[in-house]
C-alpha cells in the first residue's frame, strides 16, 4: 500500500531532515514509526501525505507516484497531522461535509458514517456548533471523524493518540483494525510505545534521519520491549 523507496529531504540552507529512507507498508498492516523529536518522522508523514516537496527518492500509494500522481495517491490517502489545523468558522457538520463533497462521498453514505462516527465519538451533539467553540479533544475527534468517513486505502496518522481519552483512544484503535480488516493500512507515529507494540504489526524506527529498524513487531521486540529496543537503537547502540 505505501512504498518508500530512497527518500531524502534536505531543507533550503543544507539541513537534512531525512536521508535516503525506503521503507514499505503492506495492505493489512499497521506500522508504527518512531523515534525521539527532530528524528525525521513528521517530516517523513508530510511527504508521504503530498503536503512536503522532496527532490530524491520515490514515495508510491496504492501504485501511485506521489510525485508524478499527485491527485490519484491523494485521493485513497488521508493524513491526520499532530495538529490539525480546521476551519474554526464552520460547524462541525459543514465541515465534515467539505470534506465529503471534496472527496466525492454520496449524500446517503456521508450520512451513515457521519452518524456513526459522530455518535460514537460522542460529537453528534456538537456538529451544530462551530468549531472554535470545541475544546482541543473535541477538535481532535472531528479531525479523527473527517478522516475516517473517507475510508481511505492508507490512513497516516502523526501522534493520533495524544490528547484523547481513553474511550477514545480504545475507539481508534477498534477503527485502525477494521480499516486494516478491510484492505487499507495505517502508517503512524506515536511516542506512546506500549500502544505501538500492542497494536502495530510492523515496526520502523529512525534515528537522526536514518532508519535503523524495520520489521514484524514480534521479531523487533523479540524477549525484550519495545521500549528497550527503541532505547537502544535510537542511542546508537545494541538493545
Amino acid at each position: 500500500m505505501l512504498t518508500i523507496s530512497h527518500y531524502t529531504k534536505t531543507y533550503p540552507g543544507g539541513k537534512t531532515a531525512v536521508e535516503d529512507l525506503s521503507l514499505h507498508v503492506a495492505p493489512g498492516e499497521i506500522c508504527g514509526f518512531i523515534g525521539h523529536n527532530g528524528a525525521g518522522k513528521t517530516t517523513t508523514l508530510r511527504a508521504v501525505a503530498g503536503v512536503l516537496s522532496f527532490t530524491q527518492g520515490t514515495i508510491c500509494i496504492g501504485g501511485h507516484d506521489m510525485q508524478k500522481e499527485p491527485v490519484a495517491a491523494k485521493a485513497i490517502t488521508a493524513f491526520l497531522p499532530d495538529n490539525p489545523d480546521l476551519y474554526e468558522f464552520l460547524r462541525g457538520i459543514e465541515y465534515l461535509n467539505l470534506i465529503a463533497d471534496l472527496y466525492g462521498i454520496s449524500a446517503r453514505d456521508r450520512e451513515k458514517r457521519i452518524g456513526l462516527y459522530g455518535d460514537a465519538f460522542g460529537l453528534t451533539g456538537e456538529l451544530g456548533s462551530a468549531i472554535g467553540s470545541y475544546s482541543h479533544g473535541m477538535k481532535q475527534k472531528l479531525a479523527l471523524i473527517s478522516a475516517l468517513i473517507r475510508k481511505p486505502k492508507l490512513l497516516i496518522l502523526d501522534e493520533p493518540f495524544v490528547g484523547l481519552d481513553p474511550a477514545a483512544s480504545h475507539l481508534l484503535k477498534g477503527y485502525l483494525k477494521e480499516l486494516c480488516d478491510e484492505g487499507g493500512a495505517v502508517f503512524f507515529s506515536t511516542h506512546v510505545l506500549e500502544v505501538a507494540e500492542k497494536l502495530c504489526h510492523t515496526i520502523a524506527i529512525i534515528r537522526q534521519g536514518h532508519l535503523v529498524c524495520q520489521g514484524p513487531t514480534q521479531e523487533v521486540v523479540g524477549n525484550s520491549s519495545l521500549e528497550d529496543v527503541f532505547l537502544g537503537l535510537a542511542e546508537g547502540r545494541d538493545a
